[in-house]
Parts: C-alpha cells; structure tokens; sequence
C-alpha cells in the first residue's frame, strides 16, 4: 500500500447489535433498507425522532456471523444506544458499546480496495463521507489497527481532513445537523433516505417534505474573509439574523464553511455578516 495516504481516527460509536430481531428491529428504526445488507456490506442512514429531526447518524454493517455494527464519526455512542434501546420492547435484540475497541483509519489509493483489501488484518472496508473523491474508511480491532500502522504511508492531518469535508458540504452531525434540524435541510435526502422501504420512525415526516419538495432553511456553503470565528457564530443580512455558521476550517486566504440559513432572509447578492452592524465577512458558496 505504497501509495496509500491515510487519517487515523476513534469512532464517536461503534456499537454491536445482536439478537433474533436485530434485522426487524433496526429495519424498523433507521432511514435506509437494511435488508438486502449483505455481510461486508455497509449503508450510511440517520435515527431520527418521532417529529423527524435528527438525532444521530451511523453507518450501518454486518458480519458474517449475522451481527450489526453501528458505526459514527461525530454521534456518541451513548446517544445512538439510548435512541434505539427507548424502543426495545419485546424484541430479542441486545446492543453492546464496542466503540473503545476498535479503530478507524481513512484510506485513500491510487488502486481501487479489490487490491489492496487482502493485505489488511480483518475489519471492514467500505467507502467513506469525507469528500467527495474516493476514500474508503477501514476499522478494525485496535490490535489490527496498530500492527499494521507502520504500512499504511504518509499521515494526512485532521485540519486538512476537516477542511476537504467543509468544501464538500458534507455535514457533521450533531454539529451541523443537531436535534433542532430535519435532515432535508442538510442535503441528506440524497443519500442517506429511502423513500421506498417502508415504516420507521420520522417517516411519515420524510414523506410529507418529501410531497412538499422543500425546507425553509438550508445548510449551505460558505466561504469568509478573515480568521475562522468561534463557533457556533450567528450570521446577519441587513441587520437581521439569518443563520449560523457551524463549522469552518481555514482554506486559501480566509475560511470555508457550512451555515444554516433562513432561505427568505437571505439576500439576492448572498453576501452575509457576523454582527447585526458589521460590514458582510462571508459570501454563500452555492445556491440556496
């Protein structure tokens, strides 16, 4: 794996879920279809609240042995297992914090992982929500992780991995997308809902903006001049409050960012301010 750059990492969870319901239980609670998982196989999904705002988001894999594992970068464990156990009921279905045991390392290649897949220690590959570039993520056991460390090339930094994922308009949740936001104003109905699977929870809410065809607000790209603020920082247009800015990373000379904005009070030029009398410090990168 010579030419293999990569970022090493702890998962904010990693969790094992096992049991005759394990399949019907967690099919019933997250946003994707789980059942054409096939061991090896992962799917990026969200658990959302009976009002359909986010609660937390995971990958979500399963081994060869039948077991589920649900993996986040950002949403605790702590949070995920309290979310989905509030709905065990009669189900056989046990979940279990393995999030201190294992490790996560980011990958990119020049050769596609059918290559490279063989000469890893065990876990599971499967690609990952940095970028928008190919990258595939690699979590193992920590022993596996660190055995094989010396062979994984050059070590790409947090900040630039932050960085990547802010210019990409990938957001972080909770961070970005928290228990106040639907996942529609972040985009995430593009890759992350299935509008066909049938019942969980927060569905009937996904259908109907689903119907609708939109949201009052948005996170959208940005990019300001100056240093990075502290965030989270409130966003003015005309001496009003429009948004937030959630996360931002410095990129060439000044920030790039992610900002929830109020879509009607954003202005025509896109230009915005971090206080209500200061001149505009940063400029929407897309369209809203």
């Amino acid at each position: 794996m010579q030419k293999t750059t990569h970022f090493l990492w702890q998962p904010a969870a990693w969790l094992r879920v096992t049991g005759e319901d394990a399949l019907s239980f967690l099919q019933g609670q997250l946003t994707q279809d789980l059942r054409h998982l096939m061991p090896g196989q992962a799917v990026y999904g969200l658990w959302l609240n009976q009002k359909g705002k986010m609660v937390a988001d995971s990958f979500v894999l399963r081994d060869e042995g039948g077991a589920y594992f649900l993996g986040s970068y950002h949403s605790p464990a702590a949070v995920i297992r309290e979310r989905l156990e509030a709905y065990i009921i009669a189900d056989d279905v046990t979940i279990r914090d393995e999030t201190t045991q294992w490790r996560g390392v980011t990958l990119w290649s020049d050769e596609p992982p059918e290559t490279w897949r063989a000469d890893l220690p065990g876990g599971f590959v499967f690609r990952g929500r940095r970028e928008v570039g190919a990258h595939w993520e690699w979590v193992a056991p920590v022993a596996a992780v660190e055995s094989h460390a010396a062979q994984l090339g050059p070590a790409m930094d947090a900040a630039e991995v932050e960085r990547r994922r802010i210019v990409a308009g990938i957001p972080a949740v909770p961070q970005d997308l928290g228990p106040n936001d639907l996942p529609n104003e972040g985009g995430l109905e593009r890759d992350a809902i299935s509008y066909t699977k049938g019942c969980y929870l927060g569905q009937e809410v996904m259908a109907r903006l689903k119907a609708m065809g939109q949201v009052r607000r948005r996170l959208l790209r940005v990019r300001g001049t100056g240093a990075v603020p502290a965030l989270p920082a409130a966003l003015f247009a005309d001496g009003r409050e429009a948004g937030e800015l959630r996360s931002a990373a410095e990129d060439a000379d000044g920030f790039a960012g992610l900002a929830m904005v109020t879509l009607r009070h954003v202005p025509a030029d896109g230009k915005l301010a971090l206080a209500a009398d200061a001149a505009p410090a940063l400029q929407l990168a897309e369209q809203p």
